[in-house]
């Protein structure tokens, strides 16, 4: 057992067949052995760069992720959610302006209305005064269809600004549900949409830093590997020194049958051969040790790459943990509560639009209106100063409709007040619709749209990261399984170790104890020495040789020994 053999040789030990059968069965278990062991590296190797590709994948899945608008929305539209009671105050305010701004004019329009009846009441005074004169009676009906085209006018914008105050208060109502269910709900709902948004991303995060271990884990393998396919080539040295001691074995054989083995004794034949034997075993005990040592570096090699892949298959257990479902599930619930309200907030700008709307073509229709007044107004103030010369000419008949006229005159001046009061306040009433514009547009509407845009493409993120995580199980579940196949492999040193130690062991047992002098025979087996030490390639052999067998380089020429018939 002196190399590690874990069993004995017995038959083999004075047989030169057995010597060559179980040198050649080494050699061979050498070869296949090394032969099946850098299979399964390639196969290692195949399989993790399919790992490594994996990675890659999900390593850009989760860039993608990461830059996308998707969580940049997410977190948009919540902090467009947590601004709505601030904005819904702003909007309140300026319908509540607006509204206040309406009112102002409803009292001018008002005093048109009030005007516009004693206008009428004048003119059918005249009527009635006149109806004794011909002349007057065309000119009274005139100016009451004159007075009735006004009053429809009058009534007419009276009639928009009605409409603009319901839809102003309907506003104003809905806004204040819309403020209560926001100061009631909003908050929440915003801070679980950003506290959803955050554990998305630091789950995402967390994700890339496993990532980022496992591709350093497995490309710390790939170099294990590499260094453990160069580390392999002590399966080449083996075969070689191997075909070495084999064919020095053949050299012995040609030499002994060969003339200048002729030459030899049976006894000078033995020393030979034990000298021979000598050298094999300790070219082979010395290959014994080397490959002791450098397979035991494969070994430890071999079992840190397998205690990586342990840790290879716990980070992609930690990968294929609960993932982003959860975290979704709860997302989507705080994204239904926020649906309903940006329903209602859709709802309300939609209802605020309208007003603005409203306004502006109310704007535009006082506008109109107070023109077409106007006109009424010159033409009543002119026929009633035709009237008034009329009864001037009339003298005493006349003098009580002249008085009645003169009324009308100053009544339809304060017509003239009213418009200007109108036309006045029109800008403001303008600016203060603008204004509900602007609330409009701080309450951005379309939230659910960009919620439900958002959710759709975090969820769509999260789907093509967890089909990439399963396809990446599958590759670290492989690649582990390779690597427990390679152990199997190259375990050399307990089986093609075992054997070359056998060999090693049966060449030492026949060898003996001590080595044999052969310096007398130095002359004659100096050819034999010179072809054995050609067929060595590495320097360590030669060593070696001449550590046995100095004496053949150095030996003088001795009388040549007979062999005995």
């Amino acid at each position: 057992m002196k190399n590690g053999a874990t069993s004995a040789p017995t038959a083999f030990q004075t047989s030169g067949s057995a010597i060559a059968q179980t040198l050649e069965a080494a050699r061979s278990r050498v070869e296949q052995r090394f032969q099946d062991g850098s299979t399964a590296l390639l196969s290692v190797t195949d399989g993790l760069n399919r790992l490594l590709s994996s990675l890659d994948n999900v390593t850009n899945t989760l860039g993608i992720g990461e830059g996308s608008d998707a969580a940049a929305d997410l977190r948009s539209t919540a902090k467009s959610l947590a601004d709505l009671p601030s904005a819904e105050k702003a909007r309140h305010d300026a319908l509540m302006s607006l509204a206040s701004t309406g009112y102002s004019l409803r009292k001018h329009v008002a005093d048109m209305q009030e005007t516009m009846r004693y206008l009428r009441t004048f003119a059918v005074t005249v009527k009635i005064t006149g109806a004794g004169l011909p002349e007057f009676a065309g000119f009274a009906q005139e100016i009451l269809e004159r007075i009735y085209s006004g009053t429809e006018e009058v009534n007419g914008f009276a009639a928009h600004l009605d409409r603009l105050e319901k839809k102003v208060k309907m506003a104003l109502t809905s806004g204040t549900n819309l403020a209560k269910s926001c100061a009631e709900t909003v908050p929440e709902v915003a801070r679980a949409l950003q506290d959803e948004a955050r554990k998305i991303a630091e789950h995402r995060q967390h994700l890339a830093t496993m990532v980022r271990d496992v591709s350093d884990i497995a490309r710390g393998i790939q170099g294990k590997l590499a260094s453990t396919l160069t580390a392999l080539q002590i399966g080449d040295v083996a075969r070689q020194r191997i075909a070495h001691v084999q064919g020095t074995f053949a050299l012995l054989e040609d030499f002994l049958d060969g003339p200048e083995g002729g030459n030899l004794d049976a006894e000078a034949r033995k020393r030979l051969e034990n000298v021979i034997h000598h050298l094999t075993a300790a070219q082979m005990s010395d290959m014994c040790k080397d490959f002791r040592r450098d397979s035991q570096t494969v070994i430890t090699t071999i079992a840190s790459i397998d205690q990586d892949a342990q840790e290879i298959l716990r980070l992609r257990d930690q990968m294929k943990g609960p993932g982003e479902g959860n975290v979704l599930g709860t997302l989507e619930s705080s994204v239904s509560s926020a649906h309903e309200i940006a329903q209602q907030v859709d709802g309300a700008t939609q209802q605020v639009d309208q007003v603005s709307q409203a306004t502006h073509d109310t704007a535009a229709k006082l506008l109109e209106s107070i023109g077409n007044i106007r006109a009424v107004k010159t033409d009543i103030h002119y026929m009633a100063l035709n009237t008034n010369l009329r009864c001037s000419r009339l003298g005493e008949e006349g003098k009580s409709i002249n008085v009645v006229t003169a009324e009308l005159r100053i009544f339809a001046g304060k017509l003239d007040e009213s418009a200007d009061a109108i036309v006045n306040g029109l800008p403001a009433l303008e600016a203060a619709a603008g204004n509900v514009t602007l609330s409009t547009g701080v309450m951005s509407g379309g939230l659910g749209e960009n919620l439900t845009g958002a959710v759709a493409d975090i969820r769509a993120t999260a789907d093509t990261i967890g089909n990439e995580l399963k396809v990446l199980s599958e590759h670290g579940r492989e690649v582990a399984g390779k690597i427990g196949l390679l152990i199997g492999k190259l375990d050399i040193q307990r089986d093609v170790g075992d054997a070359l130690a056998g060999c090693a062991d049966m060449l030492e047992d026949m060898a003996g104890a001590q080595i044999a002098d052969i310096s007398d025979l130095a002359d004659i087996v100096a050819p034999l020495d010179r072809r054995i030490f050609k067929l060595y390639t590495l320097a360590q052999e030669r060593t070696v040789h001449r550590d046995i067998v100095p004496a053949i380089q150095t030996a003088a020429p001795v009388k040549t020994a007979r062999a005995v018939a």
